[in-house]
């Protein structure tokens, strides 16, 4: 794979704590950068998979019942209490 430098700016107490992060996990701050930076795209693109899917679901009328609906809030309410 190949890499690329991107250039961004950041405050100064987000940097220091990065940076204290990294020296605890013995790790550098481009890897921590990476990591993160992996796991806001998986978390993203989950998400509008399943937007995605939920919309194809709805264009084909793919609906939960009203009555199952009404079910599961009861079972949620009932377990809040």
């Amino acid at each position: 794979m190949s890499k690329a430098t991107i250039t961004f700016r950041t405050d100064t107490d987000r940097r220091e704590a990065l940076d204290a992060l990294a020296v605890s996990q013995k790790r550098n701050r481009s890897f921590l950068i990476n990591e993160a930076l992996d796991n806001y795209l998986d978390v993203q693109q989950w998400q509008i998979k399943h937007i995605k899917q939920g919309l194809a679901a709805a264009d084909r009328g793919d609906f939960v019942s009203q009555e199952d609906m009404k079910k599961t809030f009861a079972e949620l309410r009932a377990r809040c209490k």
